[in-house]
């Protein structure tokens, strides 16, 4: 099982002062309720803390606390934001997670594999 789940990608910077558009991989609203992510960079995983959440289209536009410029974070594109499991968004009953279901066995109701 993961213990950190993608909520997006982040596409591009906006405007100049650090801002950054985000395809959001959850339902957008989540970022509301967000404090910080985990922007896996490849080599490490960077804690940063939500400032401000926008809209734009189908993106979201997010602000991080202590970065100001687009040269701080223009480095960044294309790396995922994540959060940690204990963070997560409650599921309803028979609701998964895609990170629980890649690699399960599927088997058809009469037990044959799929």
């Amino acid at each position: 099982m993961e213990d950190l789940l993608k909520v997006g990608v982040i596409t591009t910077t906006h405007g100049i002062r650090g801002e950054v558009k985000v395809y959001p991989t959850t339902d957008a609203d989540r970022f509301l309720d967000l404090e910080y992510v985990l922007l896996d960079t490849g080599r490490e995983k960077r804690k940063l803390e939500i400032e401000n959440v926008k809209y734009f289209k189908n993106l979201v536009i997010l602000k991080f606390r202590g970065i100001d410029n687009i040269n701080d974070i223009e480095r960044y594109k294309r790396c995922p934001l994540l959060v940690e499991r204990k963070d997560a968004v409650e599921l309803e009953e028979d609701e998964y997670f895609i990170a629980d279901m890649i690699g399960i066995e599927v088997v058809t109701e009469d037990d044959k594999p799929f």
